[in-house]
């Protein structure tokens, strides 16, 4: 059928079968397809939507468009996690590390940052020398050797999902649960895993708004994962503000290596990680209860065997050495780095999480268009959380830009991002649902 025929029909509400579904994603693999068709049936799944068939069918015509990896050889079990996006996300960072340091193999597979949401993969390309594209061979070896590689896509892994996921992310198709559980899910089966924990973010910093909205997303993933003989599972987590102290790329990075190294440990940020390593150990079968998981885990990070594993990645792929111990040498800096100002006191009583991603990306830490060049130094430190007391003059946070001009204009969302009163709110849930198949 023409690409057209495959667009008409789900625009007018028709299910694609099986055949349909592959055919237009061997023309989005060899180009056969336009990037307006790729976004036109974008728009059409997301208004009109996807059986769970439908879905599992997508998911298995991306994972198929390229090469499908084997761990067999590895003396462990293979497991990785997924987020659904945020804003100071940098969970993958510390997680893969302590899964490696407690018996598991991690070959992560990340993406770019889709919309105003971070991606774990331009954070580790603010670190000189990594390659986060690297061949399947050295993929392999820093598996094997250091226990975890946080990658992204090659060439050979899902390519039709790397074009597909482009195309999203600047088209405002972004919010579809059938597209997103496939282009996740593609990733992940070509990853050749054992089991897959899925972190969905539910708030204003997150795709996905409205409670319904995520546990739908979290139940998709979870039943096509499963269905098509991937174990896992999932964890609802808060994104009402950002997961870090930081938003931005070489920030969230110092950020990561900070709570690594045990010089500075947000409590929130550790609370999910530690609470998907529990997930993600049981279903690894390293530990029989979420209880025992989430010791095992701690354990990992307090002692610094994380630690030991990210640096044995990092130079494994390329980077410096002694980057744990000299990050702040080698990450790369804004040269204009301004405190932004409370105006009046009180108690931060909300955040406007997507505001503060979107000014990242304005800062020019993120894309507007697919061949963007990303600026690893901008971003934003020493977020105020919800719930601190505020006087005015005091920093609601910091702003890492290029220029003046720059740094006043992100000064200014970050400003108008925070809500003041005069209350200190009660402190919210951070993990707020577990959903299993």
């Amino acid at each position: 059928m023409l690409p057209q025929e495959i667009i008409r029909r789900k625009r007018d509400g028709f299910p694609l079968g099986s055949d349909d579904i592959h055919a237009f994603v061997t023309g989005i693999t060899d180009n056969t397809v336009s990037e307006g068709q790729i976004a036109a049936l974008a728009m059409a799944i997301l208004l009109n939507g996807m059986s769970r068939d439908e879905a599992a069918a997508l998911t298995l015509a991306m994972r198929d468009s390229g090469e499908v990896l084997d761990w067999s050889d590895l003396p462990g079990p293979t497991v990785d996690k997924h987020s659904t996006g945020g804003v100071g996300d940098t969970v993958s960072l510390i997680l893969a590390p302590i899964l490696a340091a407690c018996g598991a193999y991690v070959p992560m597979i990340s993406g770019r940052g889709l919309g105003h949401t971070g991606g774990t993969l331009d954070k580790m390309d603010a670190i000189p020398g990594y390659a986060s594209q690297p061949d399947t061979t050295l993929f392999r070896h820093t598996v094997r050797e250091a226990g975890c590689a946080i990658i992204g896509q090659t060439t050979a892994l899902a390519p039709a999902d790397k074009r597909f996921y482009a195309v999203r992310d600047v088209t405002a198709t972004i919010e579809s649960v059938p597209l997103i559980t496939a282009s996740i899910l593609s990733k992940k089966l070509a990853a050749g895993l054992n089991g897959l924990v899925l972190d969905v973010k539910l708030g204003n910093g997150a795709f996905m708004a409205r409670s319904r909205e995520a546990r739908d997303l979290a139940q998709s993933l979870v039943d096509v994962a499963t269905g098509t003989g991937l174990p896992a599972s999932a964890l609802i987590t808060d994104m009402d503000q950002p997961l870090a102290h930081a938003a931005g790329n070489a920030v969230e990075v110092a950020a990561a290596v900070d709570c690594l190294t045990g010089r500075r440990r947000n409590a929130r940020l550790i609370e999910v990680t530690l609470a998907l390593a529990a997930e993600m150990l049981v279903l690894a079968k390293l530990a029989p209860t979420q209880s025992s998981g989430l010791t095992q885990a701690t354990q990992a990070l307090e002692s610094g065997a994380a630690a030991e594993r990210f640096g044995r990645m990092v130079a494994a792929l390329g980077g410096p050495k002694d980057f744990l111990s000299r990050a702040d040498e080698y990450l790369p800096k804004a040269p204009v780095i301004h405190p932004v100002e409370a105006h009046k006191a009180g108690f931060v009583t909300s955040i406007a999480t997507r505001e503060i991603g979107l000014a990242v990306i304005e800062l020019g830490g993120g894309r507007r268009l697919p061949d963007d060049t990303v600026d690893p130094s901008v971003g934003f430190t020493e977020l105020a959380p919800v719930g601190m007391e505020m006087r005015p003059g005091d920093p609601l946070g910091f702003v890492h830009a290029q220029d003046e001009d720059t740094a006043e204009a992100g000064a200014a969302a970050l400003r108008a991002a925070y809500a003041i009163g005069p209350t200190r709110p009660k402190p919210g849930k951070v993990i707020l649902r577990r959903v299993a198949a």
